[in-house]
């Protein structure tokens, strides 16, 4: 992470002091993001910059650049899904908050102690930012043209019932 960047934020001291943060962290440092990458190489480049909109919501409006090693799920690969977050996202103090929020946000709910970790926000946006199933950019679906057997003309079925229709007759 760099150096200078604050791990605790005060959400609402940013707010009122209009305040943003720059900043670098390692992909490795993400722990809960590592599980979903090849590996962990790289870095992820972020802002968080606090306001209040005109309505006087506050909200914090991250901005991330990444690129995440991930495994193409059709050709097994890896490759780099680049990755160009703009998210708004609105602070709420209780989640009944949530319906004031004006359309384009996404709530957030802070703490009564108004204390956000910087690199946490970062790490939930990647996360979602990460597809179910990862395909490389480029890469066909794979459709063989298999051709259908030839289908003659349906065998003729034995009634299973037929050897005791036959025992039956018989014993008449």
């Amino acid at each position: 992470m760099s150096a200078d960047l604050p791990e605790i934020l005060d959400a609402w001291r940013m707010v009122a002091a209009r305040r943003g943060v720059e900043g670098r962290v390692p992909l490795s440092a993400l722990t809960r993001l590592r599980d979903s990458l090849v590996d962990t190489q790289g870095e992820v480049r972020f802002a968080l910059d606090f306001d209040r909109d005109s309505l006087k919501v506050p909200y914090v409006e991250l901005r991330i650049d990444a690129e995440l090693p991930l495994t193409c799920q059709r050709s097994l690969q890896r490759f780099l899904l680049p990755v160009n977050i703009v998210q708004r996202l609105g602070l709420i103090r209780d989640e009944a908050d949530e319906a004031a929020l004006p359309p384009g946000y996404e709530p957030l709910l802070v703490p009564e102690n108004g204390q956000l970790r910087t690199v946490e926000l970062v790490e939930d946006e990647l996360i979602l930012a990460v597809p179910v199933v990862p395909i490389m950019p480029g890469t066909e679906a794979v459709e063989g043209d298999w051709p259908a057997p030839e289908v003659g003309p349906e065998p003729e079925r034995v009634n299973p019932f037929a050897a005791l229709s036959a025992l039956k007759k018989h014993s008449n």
